[in-house]
């Protein structure tokens, strides 16, 4: 019996990961495609004029086979990515291209959405299900169902490649931070890391066959934490290098023709669609609504930071007694930042894993949204470090349950993440089940995971994705959760990062691991103190140029090709006003967020959705912060939405008018620009750009 192919008996139809094998997995998409196009050829067998309910509520119905293995299938490729599982990636990828094209392009499934969408407004909708409606049909014209037979056949050819080519970067690139990894065999170079990331490194190099040596693992983006605090600047200087040689060394690793391929076939794809270039294509259903407000956001954004980040720059080249390289600057900036701002090694101690997810993370979605979460030990998880709770509101009455996946292992993608196993819909019946997973490095057996101010934020942001889903209450499953446009759904996630600030939160989960003691008053000062700190001038520049970075990339028309990704990156980043002395927090050849995830010609959302959350802050900020009527009306206006109201109406429902930039600007440190001579029509949210910046860390996940 294959466990995948009916709906699992467990509770809120969690995964039954005792009974599931790598072997089951190919067979479950294929009867669950095949289940799927019967589901659908049933629907355009239908006589007479189609209806709402038999063809867009039935869509919502079926695929339930093949939603069921693609959540637990997207679960084991992101954090157990065995070498089975990716070969199984590479050989299902462009068969579910296939089957996404075999539906939106059926010329008959068509002829019925068509048909609904020009008698729309005769149906007498209620304002979900005709937006539902109006979706559907969007995304079918989207994704070529108006085009003849021919470009239709071009259009099958090129998805599928693409499917396999994000696949093999995604594959590619985890190998080769895996091989990448820096070996230290003296362990005085080591020196600044602290004992429990030294004895880390350690178990790392024995895990890794290298008992005896010491083993730095790579994160995803091109600053490594240990750059902040390894005086050995030569040591520095291999783990720098290391990180921005990923996908690029010339061996089996290399994502190099990946990228150039995957941007040349994004590129030839959009233009059988209508569209200039791939960017275009993206943007046009995302509230940004054109390449042109992005490329004016971020061009008035970038000279201001970079003026910053070269002042911070000289500061350091100062301190440091030389001139500045980009191994040094997290190590120097560290220091300044321990001096004016947050010490993160003095604050680790009072920053225990289990005591900010507890009586922090859930603390503060209690305060606001009345939740409750217990930790269950009955669900068999895919691995044993993954934790599952109950979530409940107050009266006992369940929501759906929340996963972690906190700890890095060698099979783990990069980044932090969520996703969903079970998504909510009234329709379907279904509470949420979502998962948050980290990249946490895992301590000793029985010592305390101790977490940097970064990591702290990385927990909370991510948790502000899972109160996206959690809170959920829509009817139909398209809409559930972060079923928004793309740039727009890191605002419930960047909202949330406010709380851990927040001082009656701070004094529940910044306590002493051993002692139980509060912060002393400077460090929670510090730790609370909401006003610029050092290093956002670079914090904002670095993401700036990787946004930048993706938007050239996707920018490119079916006739421009790139034979050199370096050269061109240069190119482009000094066009973009980027000094060559300020790499990107991704250059391309691991710029897993462009080129293998979902995010291509899309990292601009990152700050566009910045100025929805820097506003959102400043409401509840004049409101009085942790209140429940405050959460109360943010889960009403937004959370539990979803994808059901345009963004736009849901801020406003819940602002009273459209966002400003000004907080955005204000958190960031940046000075006034000018902007009396821009278009209105190329304004972010909000219109004027006015006065800031943001902590450096993980926001950018």
């Amino acid at each position: 019996m294959n466990p995948l192919l009916a709906p699992s008996t467990l509770p809120f139809g969690f995964p039954d990961f005792t009974a599931i094998d790598e072997e089951h997995l190919e067979e479950a998409f294929a009867v669950g495609m095949a289940e799927h196009r019967a589901e659908v050829a049933a629907i355009t067998a239908r006589g007479g004029p189609p209806t709402f309910d038999d063809t867009v509520v039935a869509l919502e119905r079926y695929g339930a086979t093949l939603r069921r293995v693609s959540a637990v299938f997207a679960t084991l490729v992101g954090s157990l990515s065995t070498p089975g599982v990716q070969e199984i990636e590479v050989r299902v990828a462009p068969q579910l291209a296939a089957h996404a094209d075999a539906i939106s392009l059926d010329p008959d499934l068509f002829a019925r959405l068509d048909a609904l969408f020009t008698a729309r407004h005769d149906l007498q909708l209620d304002p979900e299900s005709l937006r539902l409606l109006e979706h559907r049909h969007r995304d079918a014209v989207r994704a070529g169902a108006r085009l003849a037979a021919p470009e239709q056949e071009r259009l099958r050819a090129l998805n599928a490649e693409l499917s396999t080519l994000s696949a093999e970067f995604g594959s590619r690139l985890l190998a080769d931070m895996n091989a990448a990894a820096v070996v230290v065999h003296d362990p005085a170079e080591l020196d600044g890391l602290s004992p429990d990331a030294v004895a880390s490194a350690a178990r790392a190099a024995e895990a890794r066959g290298r008992p005896g040596r010491y083993l730095l693992p790579l994160v995803l983006p091109t600053g490594q934490p240990a750059l902040a605090v390894l005086t050995d600047r030569n040591l520095r200087e291999r783990l720098f290098r290391a990180s921005i040689s990923r996908g690029a060394r010339g061996d089996a690793h290399d994502t190099r023709e990946l990228v150039t391929r995957l941007a040349a076939v994004r590129a030839e794809r959009a233009a059988l669609l209508g569209h200039p270039h791939h960017a275009s294509w993206v943007i046009e259903i995302n509230t940004a609504d054109s390449l042109e407000a992005v490329s004016a956001m971020l061009g008035v954004l970038v000279p201001p930071a970079v003026r910053n980040a070269e002042e911070e720059a000289a500061e350091l080249t100062t301190r440091a007694g030389h001139p500045l390289e980009p191994w040094d600057r997290a190590f120097y900036a560290e220091q300044v930042r321990r001096e004016r701002d947050v010490d993160d090694a003095a604050l680790r101690p009072y920053l225990e894993l289990e005591r900010v997810l507890r009586d922090g993370v859930f603390h503060a979605a209690g305060v606001l949204y009345g939740l409750r979460f217990a930790e269950r030990h009955d669900l068999p998880a895919y691995h044993p470090d993954v934790r599952v709770f109950d979530v409940t509101v107050e009266s006992g009455e369940p929501v759906g349950l929340f996963v972690a996946d906190h700890y890095a292992r060698p099979t783990k993608r990069g980044g932090a993440w969520m996703n969903s196993f079970v998504e909510q819909s009234q329709l379907l019946g279904t509470r949420p089940v979502v998962l948050n997973t980290l990249n946490l490095t895992k301590p000793a057996e029985g010592e305390p995971t101790l977490l940097t101010v970064a990591e702290v934020r990385t927990l909370f942001h991510e948790f502000g994705h899972a109160l996206h889903g959690l809170l959920s209450d829509v009817r139909y499953p398209t809409f559930a959760g972060s079923g928004v446009p793309r740039d727009v759904v890191e605002f419930p996630s960047q909202v949330n990062e406010v709380w851990l600030r927040d001082p009656s939160v701070v004094a529940r989960y910044a306590r002493h691991h051993r002692t139980g003691e509060p912060l002393p008053d400077a460090l929670r000062d510090r730790l609370t103190d909401p006003s610029p700190h050092f290093g956002q001038g670079f914090a904002t520049t670095e993401y700036l140029a990787a946004a930048l970075l993706d938007l050239a990339w996707h920018r490119l028309g079916p006739d421009e090709r790139v034979d050199d990704v370096e050269a061109f990156e240069a190119a482009a980043l000094e066009a973009a006003g980027i000094p060559a002395t300020m790499p990107p927090r991704y250059r391309s050849a691991y710029f897993n967020h462009a080129f293998g995830g979902g995010y291509a010609a899309a990292y601009y959302s990152y700050i566009w959705s910045e100025v929805l959350d820097a506003d959102a802050v400043e409401w509840f900020t004049e409101r009085g912060g942790l209140r429940r009527e405050n959460g109360e009306a943010f889960r009403d206006a937004v959370l539990a939405r979803g994808g059901s109201v345009e963004p736009s109406e849901a801020y406003r429902a819940f602002r009273g008018r459209d966002p400003d930039i000004a907080p955005l600007l204000a958190r960031r440190g940046l000075t006034a620009v000018p902007c009396d001579d821009r278009r209105d029509d190329t304004a972010p949210p909000g219109g004027e750009l006015r006065a800031g910046r943001e902590e450096s860390g993980s926001r950018y996940s």
